[in-house]
């Protein structure tokens, strides 16, 4: 059994921390900033955390333009990352100054909100149109500050592309998500071979 303290180091190639809580959502976030300028970024920790009303929520290391978009204006937009859209989602990652708007680097097509300032990504199958509930610096167990940001919304409009639609189910397999895993570059999708259903117990 490999054993470590983390503060202490993990002794390995990589931290091995995001290839076992894996595979993870991509929280692709789109926010504007105050002079109109878009913003568009992948954030590999990403979830769903209440149902009614519904909420996700995205956490970034270090205080990027996300977060301060997000908190300014009070709202941001989550888009599905699928795999066709895996390189494009990955060039919005790119190390770039606030002016640089991440649709126009990548291709892709801002499309207006129904609620929010925010556009959405039009080539997304899934959109949830956001308004910011809280934002939080995360702390370690003393208190202590650790320029980690934790970002929760309430999702206020979904928009589901109808092709990944079926009797009135979403279709997980065909949105065919793409999720953040293992390595340095370790991207996974999902097939049917893999499919496990279980009913929780009466």
């Amino acid at each position: 059994m490999h054993s470590y303290r983390p503060r202490e180091g993990h002794r390995l190639a990589h931290d091995p921390l995001n290839s076992i809580v894996a595979p993870r959502p991509i929280g692709w976030v789109s926010t504007q900033a105050g002079d109109g300028t878009l913003n568009l970024a992948p954030y590999s920790f990403f979830n769903l955390f209440a149902y009614r009303p519904p909420i996700v929520g995205f956490s970034s290391i270090g205080r990027k333009d996300s977060v301060a978009n997000a908190e300014a204006s009070g709202e941001f937009v989550w888009n599905l990352a699928s795999a066709h859209l895996a390189e494009r989602m990955n060039a919005t990652s790119a190390a770039v100054g606030p002016e640089v708007d991440e649709f126009a680097l990548a291709g892709l097509t801002p499309e207006a909100s129904l609620e929010v300032g925010p556009p959405r990504v039009a080539e997304s199958l899934v959109s949830f149109e956001c308004r910011v509930s809280g934002v939080q610096e995360l702390t370690d167990a003393t208190g202590a500050g650790v320029d980690a940001w934790l970002v929760l919304g309430e999702v206020v409009v979904v928009h589901v592309d109808e092709s990944v639609l079926v009797d009135g189910v979403f279709d997980t397999l065909a949105a065919d998500p793409l999720l953040r895993g293992g390595g340095p570059s370790d991207y996974f999708t999902i097939s049917a071979e893999r499919r496990l259903r279980m009913d929780r117990p009466a």
